[in-house]
């Protein structure tokens, strides 16, 4: 096997943990935004149910002062009526009584309605805010590990792109051409070993003469179908093995 065959496979290798680094570091702010959306989306509904139960609460007391008012009326209309000198004033003076009468019933049949609305809403709040208070705290938590998980794959990365600059370097700059041109175009799937008289990657059936030249090793090669460089196993003797064993 060409000694640069040994590099290209371990360039390879740095790449495509380097990528699934960088694929993760890419992710975890995206992951942060989804749960901080979905985060926004109940403090909204919060807030609605707390504006509901506001309106709930603020439509009760106009009504409760209705009552108060109509009940200050009738009690004025009462001592004018003992003032009355004819039925018809009478008369006017019950017929206003009876209608002020009339409004605080249905201003007490709405606090009702309102006070059986309230019920649910007031539960709903209590509910959202004990949850939306734990849900905080998670989302806080899951930054937190995205922070310290983002912090530890930029340092693998530098590492991992320090001993890559370290191989790329020992490759000659033709090597270096086809290697990025290979890795471009075919997604950082750069090598490949021929197995059966195939290229494994595009399964693209290898000449003979240039399988000669590949089990020979003294160039590097690359697939006359697809591109990639390959590299070719020797068989391992099973009788060798337990020889030397």
């Amino acid at each position: 096997m060409h000694p640069d065959t040994h590099l290209v496979i371990q360039l390879q290798s740095l790449d495509q943990r380097i990528a699934a680094l960088e694929k993760e570091v890419a992710a975890l702010p995206k992951h942060i935004a989804a749960i901080e959306k979905t985060l926004d989306s109940h403090v909204r509904k919060l807030e609605a149910d707390r504006a509901a139960l506001a309106a709930n609460q603020k439509d009760r007391k106009k009504h409760e002062g209705d009552i108060q008012m109509h009940e200050q009326k009738i009690s004025k209309l009462r001592d004018q009526m003992l003032g009355a000198k004819t039925n018809e004033q009478y008369r006017a003076f019950q017929n206003e009584i009876e209608y002020a009468q009339k409004e605080i019933r249905k201003a007490e049949d709405r606090i009702l309605e309102l006070m059986s609305e309230s019920e649910p809403l007031d539960q709903n709040v209590k509910k959202a805010e004990a949850a939306l208070k734990e849900e905080k705290q998670l989302v806080e938590r899951e930054k937190n590990a995205a922070r310290e998980r983002t912090g530890a794959d930029q340092a693998q990365l530098d590492t991992l792109r320090a001993e890559r600059a370290e191989i790329y370097a020992k490759l000659p700059p033709p090597v270096q051409h086809t290697y990025e041109r290979v890795r471009k175009k075919w997604h950082g799937t750069v090598i490949a070993e021929a197995v059966e008289g195939r290229c494994s990657a595009c399964q693209i059936v290898i000449r003979p003469q240039f399988m000669q030249d590949l089990k020979r090793g003294d160039q590097l090669l690359t697939c006359e179908s697809c591109g990639r460089f390959l590299f070719y196993n020797k068989p391992v003797n099973v009788e060798d093995v337990a020889s030397v064993s």
